[in-house]
């Protein structure tokens, strides 16, 4: 098999579920020569687009069908469907095919495994992605720099682990071992207490803000912590529910946080309120220096645009002629009259001087500064 020697190179790849992420990796595997990409779906619909997009070359009837054809079989399907599918595709796979699957919880299907099933399947968790879904937005540089968590079994055998992770690096992504159940412990502190988190505090608002100018003239502290309030309702339920022991541990650890606030305020404790504040200044500035950067490094500049097609676009370009390379961006759109806002993060005081300069010069009002006050 071409996948025997860990290279996309000549391989056959069969997606399950040809949406955002798996319609991406069918694109980057045929950037890195992947011979044939099988795509699954329910959709007709979604099928006939992936063809058209590029993503896939052919299409199948079944997991299992197209799980005997490949090489390489990546279940990209909501995460309530990864198990039933990863089942199928296994039954169907011929002797030393690997399986695995793009899923944001990772325990309860490494324990749904055989040891035989989990010597040839090996958990998979990309942390990329992107607001905007479906197989018409996928892209071949979706994977590109992303940290891609890959959690093998006990049972897991050693050159499949191997190939996978070659696999995943020619894609673009940085293939990272992990264990499933400390994958899920951080996945539910890192994004889905967030998302909890930011639901609830978005219901808050709206239930006392009194008029839509409120949340127009929240400041971006508020605009930050609930990006991401309102996700894919049925996507993030299934998430919640899958991961909901560590979802629940570390919501009580949450909770105890809570309560010593409370208790602060209610006192009037100056020095533990204060604490509080100096401790998650610290945890952030150790986490920013054990991530090999220095928080006086990463600068934001910030840029009002309005809302009209190719504004991002003009921006992007522009600084990748410049050289000027973008760390990480978030952008908060208030409404059609009034556009929004573009933080763009970049590494040093002279590319944010820069990035502020060429920005103003395309008629934008910026401003600049360190990301880290």
């Amino acid at each position: 098999m071409a996948v025997a020697g860990g290279s996309l190179e000549d391989l056959t790849l069969a997606v399950v579920g040809v949406g955002l992420m798996g319609g991406s990796f069918g694109l980057a595997a045929r950037r890195a020569g992947a011979r044939e990409v099988i795509g699954v779906s329910r959709s007709p619909e979604t099928l006939q687009l992936a063809l058209e997009h590029g993503a896939v070359t052919m299409t199948c009837d079944s997991t299992a069908e197209a799980a005997a054809a490949a090489d390489l079989v990546v279940v990209a399907t909501p995460v309530r469907l990864v198990i039933e599918h990863v089942k199928a595709a296994l039954r169907g796979a011929r002797p030393g095919t690997i399986v695995t699957d793009v899923g944001s919880t990772k325990g309860p299907l490494m324990r749904a495994l055989a040891p035989d099933e989990q010597a040839r399947c090996i958990g998979g968790h990309p942390m990329c992605g992107s607001e905007a879904a479906g197989v018409a937005n996928a892209r071949a540089s979706l994977y590109d720099g992303a940290t891609y968590f890959l959690t093998p079994g006990a049972h897991v055998d050693a050159d499949a682990y191997r190939r996978l992770s070659a696999c995943v690096a020619e894609i673009g992504a940085r293939p990272v071992a992990i264990d499933p159940g400390e994958h899920d412990r951080l996945m539910a502190v890192m994004s889905h207490l967030p998302h909890v988190l930011a639901n609830l505090l978005m219901t808050q608002a709206g239930q006392h803000a009194g008029s839509r100018d409120a949340l127009l003239s929240a400041g971006p502290s508020f605009r930050d912590l609930t990006r991401v309030a309102g996700s894919n309702r049925r996507v993030w339920t299934d998430i919640f529910l899958d991961n909901r022991a560590a979802l629940l541990a570390a919501l009580a650890t949450f909770q105890d946080g809570l309560q010593e606030v409370l208790e602060a305020l209610a006192a009037g404790d100056t020095e533990l309120l204060g604490g509080t504040i100096a401790r998650a200044a610290a945890h952030r500035e150790r986490m920013l220096v054990e991530g090999s950067l220095e928080p006086s490094e990463l600068h934001k500049v910030l840029v009002t645009i309005p809302d009209r097609p190719g504004v991002l676009k003009e921006i992007m370009v522009a600084l990748g002629d410049a050289n000027i390379n973008v760390e990480d961006l978030a952008l908060h759109h208030m409404s059609a009259e009034l556009g929004g806002t573009l933080t763009i993060y970049v590494l040093g005081e002279d590319a944010c001087r820069r990035a502020g300069h060429l920005t103003a010069g395309l008629g934008y009002e910026t401003m600049t500064g360190p990301a880290v006050e």
